[in-house]
């Protein structure tokens, strides 16, 4: 089951379109998995060896780049981000609300 749900979220993750975010929750949700965000957030985690899955466009629900500590180097999250045009402060990304991809809205 857990290899499946992983290849799932992965399934999700790249549709999220270049210089858009979404939510480990917002993935979960449109699985029909609501209370699974963790394990979404350890599917990212578990793909960074596979070039095809956008990890770093994927943050909390505050938009904090919580997963920055699974990419190589300090700030790779974040560079890839702001090559992509997403402003980001203090870890956070700037008008959060404006470049999130909602995936049960936006398929």
């Amino acid at each position: 089951m857990e290899e499946n749900f992983f290849e799932k979220v992965y399934t999700i993750a790249k549709q999220i379109p270049e210089g858009r975010v979404t939510s480990y929750g917002a993935i979960a949700k449109a699985l029909g998995t609501a209370r699974s965000a963790r394990m979404v957030g350890w599917a990212m985690n578990a793909s960074h060896n596979r070039e095809d899955v956008p990890a770093h466009r994927v943050v909390n629900r505050k938009g904090l780049l919580t997963g920055k500590i699974h990419f190589d180097g300090t700030n790779l999250m974040q560079q890839l981000l702001e090559n992509e045009g997403i402003q980001i402060v203090d870890n956070q990304i700037v008008d959060f609300e404006k470049v999130f991809w909602e995936p049960e809205i936006e398929k």
